[in-house]
Order: C-alpha cells, then structure tokens, then sequence
C-alpha cells in the first residue's frame, strides 16, 4: 500500500466507526501559548480533552501535521542520522471525549492492524503500565485482561512510568499509555543476546501509543478519576508506511521517493550508494518536507521564534547540499516535488507553490553568501591556528560557526579530521546548552491570549455568544457573566472595569486584524462604556468596559449599542484591505501573501509577503488600481459555505486565521474572493477614497503598508494640501511651481556650501600654518602639542593628517573642548614610533580630564568630561614627550 492509501484506510475506518474526520490543524498552534509547533495529534483538541471546550462529536480522527524541531521536542540533529527521526511527519489518531474507553481503542488499534493492515498477528506486541507507589497505582490489569483476548501474555510487557504514563502537563488530564510494537525481525536489530521490546534498535518497533487519559493530576500531585475518561492516540504515517512497505527505513518509503529522485536529478548522486552521502539525502528530503508545510502554514524565516527554527531547516539542508555538489540554490526546486507528492492530501501546498518556492530562493540566495564567507572565515582561523601551532578549534569559534553561519559541528568535524586538528566540544555544547537555556527564558509563547479560568468554565459548560452585528448595531440580550481580574463575579458596581458575557450580541469582537467594537451597554441603572471587544476560543465574545451609573448584575436584561461611526469607518478600511491584497498581487506577482493586518477606523495596516522594496512607481500604480476598483462600486456578495467548497472557488485563506468547517466568503465579483468573518461596506464606492501613507520593511521578506480609507483618507489630503499651500506662501509660488523653486533653492544652497568649505579650507590651511609654527624641536624631533577649536573628534583626526603631511617626521599632541566634553589625539609619524608610542601616552594624558582611552602606537583618540583641566593634560603630554625624547 502507497502512504496515501494507508492514510486513507486509517481516516476511512474511523470513520466508519462513528468518528468524525477533523481536518489537520495547522502547525501553528493558535489555542496553545505554550507550544512552539503543533507536535501531537491531541494539540488540537487540547480544550476538548481538559473540558473547556464542546465540540459537535465525541469521537474523531485526524491526520494531522507535526513538526518537531526546537523547543522540548528537538529531534533536528538526529534527522538523516537515524531511521525513524523526522522534523516534520503526520501523525494518525483516533480521539474519544468521554465516549469508548480502553477496551474499544484497543480492539479498534487491533483490528485495524491486523485486518485493515494485515500485519502478522504472532509479530505483534502490546507495553501496559506497570503501576507507580509514588501515585498510589497498581499495574493497568484493564488494559492487560482487554490485551489477553487478542495476546499471549508473553507478549503483553509492563514498562514504568517514564514509558507508559503520560500527562498533558504538570497538573490536568493524565494517564497510562499502551504501546503497540511489531517485531521486525533479526535483520533489523542490534545483534546482542538481550535484545528485546523496549532496546533502541529497530527490531521491537513501536507502532502505535493508545493514552488511557482517566485521571486529572492536581496542583498537590494526587491523582483524582476523571468523570468522563477519554482516548487520545497517535501512529506515525511514516513508521506504519515503512512497515507496510518492508522497508528499512521510513526514508525509503514512497512518501520520500519523489524528494528523493528529485535530488538524484539535480546533484547526479543515486540514493543507497555511498552511507555519508544517503544522509544528506535524507536530510534534504525530509527538511524540504518541512519547509514546505511551515512556510505553506505562514511561517517565514528570522532570527527567532518558529522563523528561527525554519531558518535552521533550511540552511541545514543547504549545507547537505553542499556534500552533493550543489553550491547553486535547488531546494526551492526540491521543495516542488514535495507539493505534487502531497497534492492529494493537501492541495493547499501547489496552490501556493509561487510563493513557498519563492521564499525559499530568497533564503536560499541569502544563505549561499553567508556560508561562502563563514567558509573562508573557518579557513583563515584553522591557518592561524597552524600558525601558532595549536591542534585544537576552540568551542567558541564552532559556536561562533554554527550560530551566525548555520553551520552544524560536523562540517567544522570534517575540516579538522582532514587537517589533522581536534575540535573542542565540550566548549561547544557548554555554549549550546546556554543559548538554548536563554531561548527557553526568551519564549513567550504563541502569541495567544491565555483564557482565564472563567472563560474557561463557560465554555465547559457548552456557553457561546451568537454575534448579530452582520445585520444590526443594537439588540437587547442577557447578562451570563461578569468578570473583573480573570475571576467571575456577580455584580459590578459603578466606577469598576469588567468584561461582560451576553447570550448575543452586535458587537465584533477582535479577530482576523480587525479591532473590537466600542460603545456602550445601557442597563436601568446606568450604562457600561464599552472601550473594546474581544473573541475567545469557542464562540466567546467579551465586552470590555467600564460601569458609569448604578451596578450591574449577571441575569440583568441589557441593551447593547455598537459606535455606528467607528464601526462603519473600520468597515471602510476592511473592505480596502481585500481590494489591497488582491491589487498587490495583480501588480507585484502571485508570492505575494498577507502576512498580518490591522484594520481599525482611523487607519489600516496590511504586511505581506515581497522581497524587494517597492518602488514609488509600483506603489503609485497600487495605489491607483484600489481607487479605480473603488469606482467601479461593486456589490460585496457574502457566502456561507463549507471550508472544502469555497477553497475550491480559488477563495484566499489568511495564515493567521483558524477556520471551522463552515466559513464566509467576501465577494467582490470579478475582483476578489477572501474567507473573512469581519464586516464590511455594502458596495466598493462607499469607501470613497485610498490614500497610502507609507511603506516599508519589517522583516526578510515581509513589507508592510500604510493607508487611509473614507473621511480619514480626505483629511489626510486636505492636511498635506494645506502644508503644500503654506510652503508655496513661503516660496513665494504657487503650489504648482513649489518643486521647481525647491530645486533652484537646493541648487544655491550647494554652491554657497562648496563656496564655504573653499573658504573654511583655506582659513583651516592658514591656521595649520599659524599653528605648525608653534612645533618645538625637541631631541631632534618635532613637536607640537596645542589646544583647537572644534566639537569633534573627526576634526581632530583631519588636523593631525594635515599636520603629520607638513612635519614629515614628529609628534603632534591636539586637544579640544566643547559643551563639556574634552577631545584628545596623539599623532606620532611611523619613524618615530619606536621612541613615542600614541596609545601609551593618550592613557596617561586623558587620566588628567577625567577619561580613558588608547590606539595604536601611530595615532589615539581618547576623551574626557573635565573641560576645566584641559590645559593641565597638555602641559603633562608635553612633559612627558620631552622625558621620552630627553
């Protein structure tokens, strides 16, 4: 069975089974603060499972995406190594929220193994926990009598905690696990007498681990029953497919082998003929899987967070490159052959191979410069080492390599082996485990709000805000909850700051970069001021306000009044935003994505994907296409429809957004297709005007524009018509003629300035002269040592130039004071260095005004904050020059 078939078979008997197919989420993890990727199946279900959260079922299935690289979970460096490590691979799983138990997920993991499958029944092995004192359990018996109908009890293994106990966290959901393995063989294991189920070999390999969760481990540590006991599985793609296929390895499976022919095709190296060139192979492949699925899922690559990780993914597959002779970009090239293999299971990917590819190349011309330079740097530190005769790269120079050049150790292990060096590890790690402590420390999360326990408890309890705001900007609902400080309350009195939970109303809450409502809530004694609104996970609407009049109570009836001009205003600068986007793209090419928004009523801010500066030439025409879409005034069509049909439509999808299986689609017919749940003009004319403000750079290949939309955009015209008629007035012109009277005027103003600095040189050569005059032969040598007028220390270092050109041979001491600053140089000429070194004796001079400084032994700068004792440092300098020359 191909890997496709298998996936298929999986979601297919689940399914079968009363299991709804929940699409895989994306490997952002967007309701977890806490996790650097999606890495488990469960992640997605992860409120479901604490009961924070009803869905629709109670039973599911997924194929779910994962990635593992960075943070806890960090299996990078294994990659390529071994046969089983990936970064990214999909993960099969069947979930249960208080429906079956132990004994159906067994028999379900059983059947389908051994049926759906086929696997050999007498290979199959089953690891139950063996019980823990520490937590007052005894050994699963449920899961070994479950076990028995289906095992010999040879074949059913108890392992401790630390192999089959799992936890969601440090308190919550908990349980013990139970672990299918299979028995591949002699072939496959490590030859000693004792291999058996739990060795690290390939032979007892694990398949499939069933999560019994059936407790919930308190802030104390006890361990108290769960009143719905629940199932969490997972089974990777790429292990079940390797098994399947009576493979060796989950590489060279037929999930691999289009990567695989890929890279044969553009380095000229067959996989499976040479053992150190295989790994590069395998790492290109799997890093180009990767790649692919982050930047496709709206991670681009930086210098921290998630982009820090794919930044590494990607040079670390650049670097392997290397070893295959390509020293040209070609993952971007590889990362295609990725896109058509999964084009099945996600299309998503070669719909957006123009701009995945492209951001690629971009890293991938980026990265070829700085590994060319971090090359000759390695270079030039080993032939100085050689030099001094050392035998050992130092750990601070591997770090060095490996944190600003992306180069991992063994290429540094490499170099050295052939040059007869030793590395230093052991420096190297110790500076490795100190960056990744400081990365642990730096880490702040996803980025999501992180719910507090009320919000949690309502929406346990099934609570959910039906939004009405499409249709009006008023209604009348009921209070369900207050809450002040993250704790629900029953009443507010006047003068405190809530957040407030009606059963529905019309104010938006913020999603999708657009801004929460404002406005108020009237009740009969007085009125809420509503300065936000907010969405929560799972349906939550949250008005955040301030009580003005009387008190509050959950239950009271209420009616709610959304800000009618600022909503309508915020609806303008969406609207504009879709025209934006689709106008970037028609202007700019297809890579381009929105990478992020705001959009509030007095501005918007749209970031998107591009790799150079646009032009003033590209931005005029943008800005001249969204106005004349604009014109055009268009009916906005709205569809609601399910996720899978408006995808088809060609319907963008943004990155930042979590979408459930029924969406809303925003039509401007002809022009623009977006999934948004945010509000909107009724026609494209309403908008009125598109002014952008400006444009810039906010990251590798991230942009970002300003604009103004409706009323705002006008005043922002008539604001820089108003500046453009004063400085006519000034001019003495007419508007009109403002640019070529500022042109006359710069011209002017250079002539006078080259006039001046003619005039200043001539003063200046005058002085020098003046001053040289001055110089005392002192032992034969001239010296000149004397106070100037400037305010700073480049004028010093032109001085000592002109003066070290007219002496040909001697010292020149200049000092200078201004604005309570002193400025010193030592000028010593190359003969007389032997006698007069400019950084020894700046240190002592510059001691006299209260500062500290040095150079080199011709010329040193140093300065102080003592302008008073200015005099005294130069009659010292003179002192000891004289001593020096005596």
């Amino acid at each position: 069975m191909k890997a496709s078939e298998i996936r298929k078979a999986f979601l297919d008997f689940f399914q079968e089974r009363g299991h709804t197919t929940v699409k895989s989420s994306s490997l952002i993890p967007h309701d977890d603060p806490t996790l650097l990727f999606t890495n488990a199946g469960m992640v997605q279900f992860k409120r479901a499972f604490l009961g924070e959260e009803r869905r629709p079922y109670s039973r599911a299935t997924t194929s779910q995406k994962c990635m593992r690289a960075g943070g806890k979970h960090n299996d990078l460096e294994n990659v390529g190594r071994t046969a089983r490590h990936h970064t990214f691979f999909e993960m099969l799983g069947n979930f249960s929220f208080g429906d079956y138990f132990k004994r159906e997920a067994i028999e379900y993991a059983w059947i389908f193994l051994t049926e759906v499958m086929g696997l050999p029944k007498d290979k199959l092995y089953a690891t139950i926990h063996e019980g823990d004192s520490l937590m007052n359990l005894g050994p699963d018996e449920d899961a070994r009598e479950y076990w028995k109908r289906y095992l010999p009890a040879e074949r059913i293994l108890t392992f401790p905690t630390k192999d089959n106990f799992w936890s969601m966290g440090d308190t919550g959901p908990c349980g013990p696990c139970s672990e299918i393995l299979i028995d591949q063989g002699e072939a496959m294991g490590c030859g000693r007498a004792d291999c058996r189920p739990g060795c690290d070999c390939d032979r007892y390999l694990e398949l499939w681990n069933l999560v019994f969760m059936q407790f919930n481990r308190k802030e104390d540590g006890t361990l108290e029953p769960l009143p719905k006991p629940s199932i969490d599985t997972g089974m990777g793609l790429e292990r079940i497919a390797a098994v399947i296929q009576k493979v060796p390895s989950n590489y060279d499976t037929d999930l691999f082998a289009p990567m695989r022919t890929r890279i044969a095709e553009l380095s000229g190296y067959h996989y499976g003929t040479k053992a150190e060139k295989d790994v590069s192979v395998k790492v290109i492949a799997d890093h180009s899987r990767a790649a692919a699925f982050l930047i496709g899922d709206g991670i681009l690559p930086s210098n921290e967070g998630r982009g820090y990780v794919l930044r590494r993914v990607i040079r670390r597959a650049l670097r392997h490159g290397r070893f295959l002779g390509q020293d040209k970009p070609f993952l971007h090239d590889v990362v295609v052959s990725v896109m058509e293999a999964m084009r099945d299971a996600y299309p998503e990917l070669l719909e957006n191979k123009s701009y995945i590819t492209r951001v690629i190349l971009n890293e991938e011309e980026r990265f070829n410069e700085t590994l060319d330079h971090g090359l000759g740097l390695l270079q030039n530190e080993i032939k100085q080492l050689q030099q001094e005769g050392k035998k050992t790269i130092p750990g601070a120079l591997i770090f060095k390599l490996y944190d600003t050049f992306g180069f991992p150790i063994d290429i540094i292990t490499d170099m050295a082996r052939d040059l007869s060096l030793e590395v230093d590890e052991a420096e190297f790690q110790q500076l490795m485990e100190k960056q990744r402590e400081q990365s642990r420390m730096h880490w702040k999360g996803s980025g999501e709000r992180e719910v507090s326990e009320a919000y949690r408890h309502l929406s346990a309890q099934g609570v959910t805000v039906r939004f009405l705001g499409y249709e009006s900007l008023d209604a009348e609902s009921r209070v369900l909850a207050l809450v002040r400080e993250g704790k629900s309350i029953q009443e507010a009195e006047a003068g405190s700051t809530i957040e407030v939970v009606v059963a529905e109303t019309p104010f938006y809450g913020a999603a999708g970069g657009q801004v929460g409502d404002v406005g108020e809530i009237a009740f009969p004694s007085g009125r809420v001021v509503v300065s936000d609104t907010l969405k929560l996970p799972g349906d939550l609407i949250v008005h955040v306000g301030k009580v003005e009049g009387g008190s509050l109570k959950v239950g009271e009836q209420v009616r709610l009044k959304v800000d009618s001009v600022a909503r309508k205003d915020t609806a303008l600068h969406h609207t504009a935003t879709h025209i934006l986007h689709a106008v970037l793209r028609s202007v700019l090419g297809d890579h381009v994505k929105q990478a992020g928004s705001l959009v509030g009523p007095d501005r918007l801010r749209f970031d998107f994907t591009h790799f150079t500066a646009v032009t003033p030439e590209e931005l005029a025409e943008i800005e001249k296409r969204v106005n004349d879409e604009i014109r055009t005034n268009e009916d906005l069509q709205v569809h609601v429809m399910d996720l899978e049909e408006a995808l088809k439509t060609g319907a963008m999808a943004l990155f930042e957004e979590k979408y459930g299986d029924r969406v809303r689609m925003v039509e401007i017919p002809g022009f623009s297709r977006e999934l948004c749940g945010g509000t909107h003009t009724h026609r494209t004319g309403d908008i009125g005007l598109f002014v952008i403000v400006q444009e810039m750079g906010i990251a590798a290949g991230v942009r970002r524009i300003e604009a103004l939309a409706g009323r705002h955009a006008l005043a922002y015209l008539r604001k820089h018509r108003g500046i453009l008629q004063d400085v006519a007035g000034l001019l003495k012109t007419s508007p009109a003629d403002v640019a070529e009277r500022v042109e006359k005027l710069i011209a002017q103003q250079k002539q006078l300035e080259k006039e001046l600095e003619a005039f200043k040189a001539s003063l200046a050569s005058k002085r020098s002269a003046d001053l040289l005059e001055r110089a005392e032969d002192v032992g034969g040598v001239k010296v000149l040592v004397t106070r100037v007028e400037t305010d700073n220390p480049k004028a010093l270092r032109d001085l000592n130039d002109r003066f070290k050109e007219r002496l040909k041979s001697g010292v020149i001491v200049l000092g200078a004071a201004q604005g309570g600053k002193v400025f010193l140089l030592v000028g010593v000429t190359q003969d007389t260095t032997s006698r007069i070194h400019a950084g020894n004796l700046i240190k002592e001079i510059v001691k006299v005004v209260g500062g500290s400084g040095g150079g080199r032994p011709d010329m040193a700068q140093a300065g102080g904050n003592q302008p008073e004792k200015l005099e005294d440092a130069l009659d010292l300098a003179a002192k000891l020059i004289r001593e020096k020359l005596a």
